[in-house]
């Protein structure tokens, strides 16, 4: 399947309801009433607060393929793409029914509806369920696991958001989609089922490639049982992490929606029209491994006083991600003022030695949230647009 084929899909049942980073189950309840009868959709059990956690289940053929998505309440990149491919396949698109012949596909949209609705990364416990796989001291995360043991998946995909912190390497390519192959031993040894997940995760890389060149990574493996991606791999399972990042300006991850679209639909059409024996696992080694060296904005070159007289600086600014009235808002946050050479900003800006003030015309300060700051009398505001 070709790069202009998978836009051309994606363009016709990207589902409008759903946009910008703020998911929930109210926004997922009528798009499943009014999937097709060939669609199976079920309440499988409820979360701490007593919220139905969904699944969707399609396609009568033997190869099973498990994803979940919103195990961390505010990464909702992934849920977006996945009911984007639900309107593929209720389209019945002949480029894709193969799919279906093939492999029956389990999906549970939103694990974590209650961290959904507080724009959360932890459930209403205050746990991380992706540090619960084996204590599984929460609701949702027993569910997952007796969704895994009952579905016996050939596949897992584990489907999650990144911050944009993130880098290819230690390059300015920020980190658009990432993949895992996860460790299932210390020693993170490369296990037949571990091969499986890197020939998929290749060939997703070598589509990806092709419209985002040298924005794609790939996670350490450092190994943790506690993490479900780890116990499935351990379970024998193949098991891919996916991570949806950002994109230049992208900060409603729309733009990455279409990335993780085109990674969905290519790894299923690879396994359906191959048997996956991970010979081909190679490629995997190839895709840089992620690094930290983001901001979203620098200040550079910013004059700043200290005990010593005067310094030029850099000033690190990152977005605190803020629900406000069922809308996300981003709220910039000065995190550094140091020598950030070795960074990148998503948007930059030159202070030319001058002083940087904030709206009281003192200047700037670690830890300040500041909608604005002033440079040589001019207003600059820091807000998205």
């Amino acid at each position: 399947m070709n790069i202009e084929s998978l836009q051309s899909l994606f363009l016709k049942h990207k589902e409008s309801s759903l946009f910008h980073r703020y998911i929930t189950n109210e926004n997922i309840e009528p798009l499943l009433d009014n999937l097709s009868d060939n669609f199976g959709v079920e309440t499988i059990e409820k979360s701490v607060l007593n919220k139905p956690i969904y699944a969707v289940k399609i396609g009568t053929g033997e190869k099973r393929i498990l994803m979940w998505s919103q195990m961390h309440g505010n990464e909702s990149t992934t849920t977006k793409a996945l009911f984007d491919l639900f309107n593929t396949f209720k389209s019945e698109e002949t480029e894709i029914e193969h799919i279906l012949k093939t492999c029956t596909v389990y999906f549970i949209p939103i694990l974590n509806p209650d961290g959904a609705k507080a724009y959360m990364r932890i459930n209403a416990n205050k746990v991380d369920l992706n540090r619960d796989a084996q204590n599984l001291t929460q609701p949702e995360s027993e569910i997952l696991k007796t969704v895994f043991e009952n579905f016996k998946p050939h596949f897992c995909f584990n489907l999650h958001g990144q911050r944009t912190i993130f880098s290819v390497g230690k390059t300015n390519k920020p980190a658009t989609v990432s993949f895992l192959a996860p460790a299932q031993d210390k020693a993170c040894t490369i296990t037949p089922n571990r091969k499986v997940a890197m020939e998929v995760i290749g060939v997703m890389n070598d589509v990806l490639q092709l419209v985002i060149p040298n924005q794609v990574g790939v996670y350490d493996d450092a190994f943790n049982l506690n993490c479900v991606g780890d116990t499935f791999q351990s379970n024998n399972i193949p098991t891919i992490l996916f991570e949806a990042g950002h994109f230049a300006n992208d900060y409603a991850r729309e733009q990455t929606r279409e990335y993780i679209y085109m990674s969905l639909i290519a790894s299923l059409n690879y396994i359906a029209k191959n048997d996956v024996d991970g010979k081909k696992h190679k490629s995997y080694f190839k895709i840089p491994e992620n690094d930290k060296c983001f901001y979203d904005i620098i200040i550079r070159n910013a004059k700043t006083n200290d005990d010593s007289g005067n310094r030029v600086e850099d000033i690190g600014i990152m977005y605190q991600e803020k629900l406000v009235e069922g809308k996300i808002n981003f709220i910039p946050k000065i995190e550094k003022i140091e020598d950030l050479n070795a960074f990148f900003g998503h948007k930059e800006i030159d202070a030319k030695k001058t002083e940087v003030l904030d709206n009281f015309k003192q200047p700037v300060k670690v830890n300040n949230e500041n909608v604005f700051v002033m440079i040589n009398n001019e207003k600059i505001s820091l807000l998205l647009k």
